[in-house]
């Protein structure tokens, strides 16, 4: 695009990045989760915080950890209590007290490092070349991280330069309970966010002076993300808070009310805030949501959060329960439920994803081997080259058995892998003619 160069693509690209931020905790528990369960003697800070020392500031870390000790089954008449040191008085303590820790939605986004905080002097999102490498060296500096790594963001900018396209990735997903009603659905909100984000960019509606990249700023919209991966119901932001865009977010949002323990501060139930946010979506995408067909995508995310059984992190562990042969996670062991989620992720989980896979890949092989895609004409010959005159849906039929099982050999692989390819291309023409037909 002409006048599009570097410089304006790291403007667009970081400010949207600010933007779809704050809806990241839509995403968290509802389509994608990986519970892990905590016993007591896990609780200590310096382990189960894991890095969020470094992705959030003090104050809303101090704050976070006081909101998931509450939470957590860590009280004994009242008070909530932590783990002392060595393994075998923590051990004793939990039998005695009947101190059972906690169940934790989304614990990789907890062991992960996320996103890094910026530094006073150095932000990756502020909308200026070089701000990536900036950070690296301050964070270097200070001895958390090598910069020879690529930066750590929740949602990152792929660049033109280094990848020959522009675009976004996303890096808040763990693992998906279905391909088709978990993962699908939440891609298309992913595309979804990034045009509107785009959208408030393009017509000025945000900008970066409206979303501060001082690491306060940064840490009081990713507490929120950080929360969900919890499960921690409520958070708190500062009453003149320099986030205009997240103010106008928390306008929208009922039950607010000023804190008692935090002078100065909102408490807001996260639940009403992504219930916000739909409505926000609803009403600032309503355009985006028609064009791209998205309409019964938003209404299956609302019912996800005014249903949790419907979650994917309910539905996995409910899955992980049922192959432990259990049904509160808090009355197994940590070790128990977390070799049991091993178990699952590693037999159940991954063949229930290669059977609907194969669903998917079996309904590509019927329509480019239809009728209508016969007439047209386009893919005749290459499929005639590759299966001999056979259907592909009777290929795929004849070596279904061996590909489930990994025991296909090179040929059968080169021969599937060239037809999904020609599929992909059938996809990739039709959504490109659909495109032109709208313009």
């Amino acid at each position: 695009m002409p006048g599009f160069g570097p410089a304006a693509e790291k403007h667009l690209g970081d400010l949207v990045i600010k933007i779809v931020e704050h809806f990241l905790p839509l995403f968290v528990g509802t389509y994608s989760a990986a519970p892990y369960r905590l016993d007591f003697q896990d609780f200590h800070p310096e382990k189960v915080l894991g890095f969020l020392p470094h992705e959030l500031d003090f104050t809303h870390l101090r704050m976070l950890w006081r909101r998931w000790k509450k939470k957590s089954s860590l009280s004994w008449c009242g008070r909530p209590i932590t783990p002392f040191g060595p393994e075998w008085l923590d051990r004793r303590i939990q039998h005695f007290l009947g101190l059972r820790g906690d169940l934790v939605d989304d614990f990789r986004l907890l062991d992960y490092p996320a996103a890094l905080l910026s530094t006073p002097s150095s932000s990756a999102l502020d909308g200026r070349l070089g701000n990536e490498r900036r950070l690296k060296e301050d964070l270097a500096a200070m001895g958390v991280f090598d910069p020879a790594m690529s930066i750590y963001l929740i949602y990152r900018l792929r660049q033109f330069a280094a990848m020959g396209y522009s675009g976004f990735e996303g890096r808040h997903f763990s693992m998906f309970h279905s391909v088709q009603e978990d993962m699908g659905p939440a891609a298309d909100l992913q595309v979804l966010l990034t045009a509107l984000a785009c959208g408030y960019v393009l017509r000025n509606d945000v900008t970066h002076t409206q979303i501060p990249d001082d690491p306060f700023v940064e840490s009081e919209r990713r507490q929120i993300f950080f929360g969900a991966a919890i499960g921690i119901p409520t958070f708190y932001v500062r009453q003149d808070t320099r986030n205009r865009f997240l103010a106008r977010i928390l306008g929208t949002v009922r039950n607010t009310r000023l804190s008692r323990r935090y002078k100065g501060y909102v408490r807001v139930q996260r639940q009403a805030y992504c219930e916000a946010l739909v409505e926000m979506i609803r009403c600032d995408g309503c355009e985006l949501i028609q064009q791209m067909g998205l309409g019964d995508m938003l209404e299956d995310l609302a019912a996800r959060l005014a249903a949790t059984e419907r979650s994917a992190a309910r539905k996995l562990t409910g899955g992980i329960l049922e192959t432990a042969g259990a049904t509160d996670p808090l009355k197994l062991s940590g070790a128990e439920f977390n070799a049991a989620a091993e178990r699952y992720y590693r037999v159940t989980l991954k063949n229930k994803a290669i059977q609907e896979a194969f669903g998917l890949l079996e309904d590509d092989f019927k329509a480019i081997d239809a009728f209508s895609s016969w007439r047209e004409g386009t893919f005749n010959k290459d499929l005639y080259a590759l299966l001999g005159g056979r259907s592909a849906p009777d290929f795929l039929t004849a070596v279904k058995r061996d590909l489930l099982a990994a025991k296909a050999g090179p040929e059968t692989l080169r021969t599937t892998i060239q037809v999904m390819l020609l599929t992909l291309e059938r996809d990739r023409r039709r959504q490109a003619a659909g495109e032109k037909e709208r313009v």
